[in-house]
């Protein structure tokens, strides 16, 4: 067993730095739609209408499969639901 520590749980499971980052902003974003979701007391068809998706891809979020997601379409889905994504670049740690 090694005691090495990370900074997120995505840099410990991911074999590179570049899926780590990824995983990363799509949990973000993730996270973001399903606090828009449930701030705005929205039901999964509501936000399937909203976001342009259908129901069962709503479902798939809020059960938080990632694995499904691909960045863009969380930006998509995110822009269409009124909210604002910004990304900061800086060097890796």
């Amino acid at each position: 067993m090694s005691n090495e520590r990370f900074a997120n749980v995505w840099d410990a499971i991911e074999d590179t730095a570049a899926q780590a980052e990824n995983m990363k902003l799509r949990s973000a974003l993730m996270m973001a739609l399903k606090d828009h979701i449930s701030h705005e007391g929205l039901s999964q068809a509501e936000a399937a209408k909203l976001f342009g998706v259908t129901q069962p891809r709503v479902s798939d979020l809020m059960r938080g499969k990632i694995d499904l997601f691909g960045l863009d379409s969380l930006v998509n889905m995110a822009a269409a639901a009124g909210l604002h994504v910004e990304l900061r670049v800086g060097r890796a740690a």
